[in-house]
């Protein structure tokens, strides 16, 4: 205080040379450095929680396998005859059903009736033959048991007969033939344009072991051979 009681300003010395703290920088604003760190941290805890979860299903599964097996292991012998196994599935090499019993059907090709009358039939177009056996124009019976037996004949109608017939033959009868069935056609003679028919027969017999059973045309000339479906010859077992 100066004399008299008056004070004085107070005074501050500033030192131009003194040193000062640097300011703080400035925050620098966030861009795509920020957000490819914040997809890499959730990559990382999307494979860290896959991994976890990994792990949960690994124990589970070899908990599951331990009781089985400590499972089958306490049971007896009967016990575990008793539990139903797997069968594996049987694989089929042909996807056709084969027939139950013995069947045959043959139609008749481009090969014309033996001399005697017994028809020739057809092997190249895939036969129905099953469980029976063809030997020159005849069907081999290789079961006992009662057949159906059936045959068709396409021929022409001219002057005179024409007969159509189911023969068998046996063991048990050698040297002669048994007709099964018949049918007989006369045309009697005219002036008329020549015609065509058909001839169908059928029936129920019993038959052997090596029974043979084979169809018969008496004037085979009349025979007409077209197509395969016009002559027929057949047998099944009922």
């Amino acid at each position: 205080m100066a004399e008299g009681g008056v004070p004085y300003p107070s005074v501050f010395m500033v030192d131009s040379h003194a040193a000062y703290p640097p300011l703080p920088p400035k925050p620098r604003p966030r861009g795509w450095g920020g957000v490819a760190q914040i997809l890499l941290f959730l990559l990382v805890g999307l494979a860290l929680c896959g991994l976890a979860i990994e792990a949960c299903f690994i124990y589970h599964l070899y908990s599951t396998q331990g009781s089985a097996v400590s499972g089958s292991a306490g049971m007896s012998i009967q016990d575990q005859e008793d539990i139903p196994k797997e069968v594996p599935p049987t694989s089929r090499p042909n996807p056709i059903v084969l027939p139950s019993k013995p069947v045959a059907h043959l139609t008749a090709g481009p090969q014309a009736p033996h001399g005697d009358g017994v028809m020739v039939w057809y092997l190249q177009t895939l036969p129905l033959l099953h469980e029976m056996e063809y030997k020159d124009g005849k069907l081999v019976i290789q079961k006992e048991g009662y057949y159906y037996v059936y045959s068709k004949i396409f021929f022409s109608e001219v002057n005179g007969a024409f007969t159509h017939s189911v023969c068998k033959a046996t063991p048990r009868y050698l040297g002669m033939d048994i007709e099964l069935l018949k049918s007989m056609r006369y045309h009697p003679k005219s002036g008329e344009m020549m015609s065509t028919s058909n001839s169908y027969l059928g029936g129920v017999f019993h038959f052997f072991e090596d029974d043979s059973i084979f169809v018969k045309v008496k004037n085979v000339t009349q025979v007409r051979i077209h197509s395969s479906t016009e002559n027929v010859f057949g047998i099944y077992m009922i």
